[in-house]
């Protein structure tokens, strides 16, 4: 009886941390905190070391655990990555995901080899292990904390953070291989990297492609696509491994490949991965707490928090402006990249590896690694909003996402159902903008159900249904937040080549001499945006009103309200005067007109 008293307790602190799991999720909403932090101690105190007296030593389960946990992350976010997002960003996040990793490591092993009195070799493991950000912690407080980063920051990020684990993993590997076997030249490591990435790059693009195929052709009940497409990843993420492959690299382009076609259930599979990472997460926390030992840890502490501290203020930062000196990236955003540098569950997981294989001084590399994980969270996933606004490369949430309901339907790919509720100060209701590749279908009021032409006019508190391609389904949702207020609009120049988002297309169209219909002449140029972008506006984005093209210089509220002016060149014969002094008499001229009404 005592053994099924055992199984039963088991099973009540299992179902307890899974629900304290789901609720801590509103915690980190509300607070901003590395929430999972707290599991790490719950796991400590768990530990033998801790009241719960529990004796746990499986390292093999905990890497089992921790693979499974890490290649579901590292798919999760491949799958949330759009690949036009970070193709601009491509070049620089892939040389901070190898030669910013490499770099790190280097930088770092000579502080560890110092306060901790080691071998070269060992302070190298030391370093790789801790090399990598972890893109869980960084886009979990992003989230939490109520931060938009600027694009191409935030593309950058999520590009190192999701590609830089398999370089550093292949880095930890073959340091341990080393320091036990000893045999290793350059170019047996340089062979091996160039397999594995290799293998991976391909298994990851052909292995996503036949998921796709399969969620496309095989007709599965309704509520198995999430699971056979997590399933489908970790055969994925095997297969490479057995071929000596990177299954990290590869589980994260197969994400990449299933994220940017077309496939059934996209929502569900979504929003399946996000509770099966963050439980996935909980529970890789929980069991690298269990390992830790506090008594042990009281030894090598000081030294551990020297490693910490040279690690974010030195190697990372000296790393990030190396990687990045090719690139236009202005010194703010390379320090906010720098600071961004999170370590989390990836540092501990790579420090397990040595505990594995049985390697001399492994509790050492682990207890290093959970220290620095301590640190960085502590101190850089507390500051990471106060940073991001010190340096201008973020701008506060101004609201949150309308409650989008979203429905596939059978038999097609090109269509799903999206619903809206309608708010009195939307986009929608007060100017009557959609995109044109949308199309409204049904209004529900007051519980009945009507089309579109019976329910007009909308009315605030109706629930509009529309049907929109799944990839573009996301970018309707600035039509049904509330709008922010708007200041008054200013014909001014602002800038050589700039003129407010409330101009009208009429205004434009008189000035430049350019064609637009009746109907499009009364649309602002901030409504234009609006209905021709098939994304939520962004600094940088470009339409083309032939021969001008509009460029969003300025977003205030989701919505572009300065907008840039790109002219062609003009192939005639050099008129008197120069196209800049043109520009600014005719609408010196507009303003004239109108301020003398």
């Amino acid at each position: 009886m005592a053994s099924l008293d055992s199984v039963s307790i088991a099973i009540l602190l299992g179902a307890v941390l899974v629900m304290a799991g789901i609720l801590s999720s509103l915690l980190a909403l509300r607070f901003g905190a590395p929430l999972l932090l707290v599991f790490l101690f719950i796991g400590m105190l768990a530990g033998d070391s801790g009241p719960g007296q529990l004796q746990f030593d499986d390292v093999r389960t905990t890497y089992l655990v921790g693979s499974v946990a890490l290649a579901l992350i590292l798919f999760d976010g491949g799958l949330r990555t759009r690949f036009q997002s970070i193709r601009a960003v491509l070049a620089p996040s892939m040389v901070l995901a190898t030669v910013g990793v490499l770099l790190t490591a280097l930088l770092t092993a000579p502080v560890a080899k110092y306060v901790l009195d080691i071998y070269w070799s060992e302070a190298l493991l030391i370093g790789a292990v801790v090399a990598s950000t972890d893109a869980a912690a960084v886009f979990l407080l992003v989230h939490t904390q109520g931060l938009r980063l600027r694009p191409r920051v935030g593309a950058t990020l999520e590009a190192e953070s999701g590609t830089n684990d398999p370089f550093a993993i292949f880095l930890t590997v073959m340091l341990v291989k080393f320091i036990s076997i000893g045999e290793s030249s350059v170019a047996e490591v340089a062979m091996e990297f160039a397999q594995e990435a290799v293998l991976g790059t391909a298994i990851g693009v052909v292995g996503g492609r036949l998921v796709v195929i399969a969620l496309n052709k095989v007709a599965l009940p309704q509520g198995l696509h999430a699971p056979f497409v997590t399933t489908a990843a970790l055969v994925i993420f095997g297969f490479a491994q057995i071929a000596h492959a990177s299954g990290f690299l590869a589980v994260y382009l197969a994400g990449i490949i299933i994220g940017n076609r077309p496939t059934r259930a996209h929502n569900s599979v979504v929003a399946f991965l996000d509770a099966a990472t963050w439980l996935a997460q909980i529970v890789m926390f929980v069991l690298l707490g269990l390992l830790v030992s506090p008594n042990r840890l009281l030894v090598s502490v000081g030294p551990a928090v020297i490693v910490a501290f040279a690690l974010m203020i030195l190697a990372r930062p000296v790393a990030v402006f190396l990687c990045l000196a090719p690139f236009r990236f202005n010194w703010r955003e390379k320090v906010f990249i720098a600071w961004t540098g999170l370590r989390g569950a990836v540092a501990i997981f790579l420090a397990s590896i040595p505990m594995l294989v049985g390697l001399n001084k492994a509790y050492l590399y682990f207890d290093v690694a959970f220290v620095v994980v301590i640190i960085s969270l502590l101190l850089q996933g507390w500051t990471l909003a106060p940073a991001a606004r010190r340096l201008h490369v973020a701008l506060p949430r101004v609201d949150r996402g309308p409650r989008r309901v979203e429905l596939d339907l059978p038999g097609q790919l090109e269509q799903q159902l999206v619903g809206y509720p309608v708010r009195a100060k939307s986009l929608y209701f007060r100017r009557g903008l959609i995109p044109s590749w949308s199309k409204p279908t049904l209004v529900i009021r007051d519980e009945r159900i009507l089309t579109p032409a019976e329910a007009d006019p909308v009315a605030p508190g109706d629930y509009i249904y529309l049907l929109a391609p799944p990839e573009r389904a996301e970018a309707l949702d600035r039509f049904f937040v509330d709008m922010a207020p708007s200041s008054a609009p200013d014909p001014h120049l602002l800038g050589d080549f700039m003129v407010s988002g409330e101009h009208t297309l009429a205004e434009l169209a008189e000035i430049y001499g350019v064609k637009v219909d009746e109907a499009q002449g009364k649309l602002t140029l901030s409504d234009y945006f609006d209905v021709h972008l098939d994304y939520a506006p962004k600094e940088g984005a470009e339409l083309v009103l032939d021969p001008i093209v509009l460029v969003a210089r300025s977003i205030s509220g989701g919505r572009v309200n300065v907008v840039g002016l790109r002219l062609p060149e003009d192939e005639d014969e050099a008129p008197p005067l120069t196209r800049r002094q043109r520009v600014r008499r005719k609408l010196s001229d507009i303003w004239s007109q109108v301020a003398g009404v």
